[in-house]
């Protein structure tokens, strides 16, 4: 069973590497000042507005909202694993189990909500990017 664990969990980080690569990115509005920066500069003035707001604290790195998803996955299984097992008169079992269910599902769900940006960082890079002479039309 320890086995089947390592290997799910390996499998899990390795589609969790895979998916940090494509976190979302704005969407401009091709408009007079899109079109004369041309797209080398308009991505290097979209990461230095990410990054202003990064430094300025507007967001939170993906890792650590994925680190608190999975705390709280653990957390979970493992009071649903004890009580589970409790009936069982195994409740330590149930609780080591549980947790390590829960801490899957909490990464799991934290690899796919680490891909948004943290609202805050997005609200900001929308309004750093607009000073610049870009309209943001979304985030992709």
């Amino acid at each position: 069973m320890i086995h089947r664990m390592g290997s799910l969990l390996a499998l899990v980080v390795l589609a969790g590497v895979a998916s940090g690569c494509a976190a979302k990115r704005p969407l401009l509005y091709p408009n007079d000042a899109f079109l004369e920066a041309g797209q080398d500069a308009v991505q290097q003035d979209i990461d230095a507005c990410r990054a202003e707001a990064r430094a300025y604290g507007a967001g939170t790195h993906p890792a650590a909202r994925t680190a608190g998803s999975t705390a709280v996955g653990s957390a979970s299984g493992a009071a649903v694993g004890a009580a589970a097992g409790a009936v069982r008169g195994r409740a330590g079992r149930g609780a080591a189990a549980g947790a390590a269910g829960g801490a899957a599902g909490g990464f799991v769900r934290g690899l796919f909500r680490s891909r948004n940006p943290d609202p805050i960082e997005a609200r900001y890079v929308n309004i750093c990017l607009g000073r610049r002479g870009y309209q943001v039309i979304g985030w992709k």
